[in-house]
C-alpha cells in the first residue's frame, strides 16, 4: 500500500508540472514595448523631418519666386521711369532750344537806325565766335542800308519749332511779327519774318548758325 499511494503522488506532480505554462518575465514584455513605441516614435520622427523638407522646399520656392517677380518688376520699373526721364528731358530741351531761337529772332528783327550799336550788340548775342564774325561783317554792310532809309522796326515772337535734331544741334524755325516803318513808308507795315536758327546744346546753347536776318529786309 506504501509504494502505490506514493506513485500516485509522484504522478499527480508531474501532471501537475505539464499542465502550468511557464511564466513570462516582466522584463522581456517591457523590453517588447519599449522597442515598439521606440520604432513608432522613429517613424513618427521621420514623417515630421519629411513633412519639414518639403515645407521648406515649398517655402524656398516661393521666396525664388517672389524675389523674382520683384526683380521683374523693379527692372520693368526702372526701365520705364528711365524712359520717362529721356522722354522729358528731350522735351525740356526741345523748349529751350525753341525758346533761344524765337528770343533771338525777336531782337534781331528789332532794328532802330537811331541805335544800331545797340542793335549789333544783339545780333550778336550767344552767338559762337566763328558766326559772331560773320554777323558782325554782315552788320556793318546792312547799316549802310538801314540808316538812310531810317529803318525802325519792333517785333514780337509768334512761334518756334525744332525742325530737327541731330547729335544735340538743334535746328529751329523761328516766327516773329514784325511792324516796319521808313522814312519811304511812315506807316507801320506788318509783315512775319522767319529765322532758320541752329543751336549746339553741346556748347552751352551757342548759337552756330542763322539763316533769314537778310532776308528779313527783302521786299521792304
Amino acid at each position: 500500500m506504501m509504494i502505490d499511494t506514493e506513485s500516485t503522488a509522484l504522478e499527480s506532480a508531474v501532471a501537475d508540472s505539464d499542465s502550468t505554462p511557464p511564466e513570462v518575465s516582466d522584463e522581456s514584455t517591457n523590453n517588447d514595448e519599449s522597442k515598439n513605441n521606440d520604432e513608432r516614435r522613429s517613424k513618427k520622427s521621420k514623417r515630421r523631418q519629411f513633412s519639414v523638407s518639403l515645407r521648406s522646399l515649398v517655402i524656398t520656392a516661393v521666396i525664388v519666386a517672389l524675389v523674382g517677380t520683384i526683380a521683374t518688376l523693379t527692372w520693368l520699373y526702372v526701365g520705364a521711369l528711365h524712359k520717362v526721364n529721356e522722354q522729358a528731358l528731350q522735351s525740356d530741351n526741345k523748349a529751350h532750344a525753341e525758346k533761344v531761337a524765337v528770343d533771338y529772332a525777336v531782337e534781331a528783327a528789332a532794328m532802330n537806325y537811331q541805335d544800331m550799336n545797340g542793335w549789333k550788340v544783339r545780333l550778336v548775342k550767344g552767338t559762337s565766335p566763328e558766326l559772331k564774325e560773320k554777323l558782325t561783317k554782315a552788320a556793318q554792310q546792312m547799316e549802310q542800308i538801314l540808316v538812310p532809309l531810317q529803318w525802325n522796326s519792333t517785333a514780337r515772337p509768334l512761334a518756334a519749332k525744332v525742325r530737327s535734331v541731330t547729335g544735340g544741334i538743334y535746328v529751329v524755325d523761328s516766327f516773329v511779327s514784325v511792324l516796319t516803318k521808313t522814312m519811304q513808308a511812315p506807316e507801320p507795315l506788318q509783315s512775319t519774318a522767319t529765322y532758320s536758327v541752329t543751336i549746339d546744346s553741346s556748347k552751352d546753347w551757342q548759337i552756330t548758325d542763322v539763316g533769314g536776318v537778310g532776308e528779313a529786309l527783302a521786299g521792304k
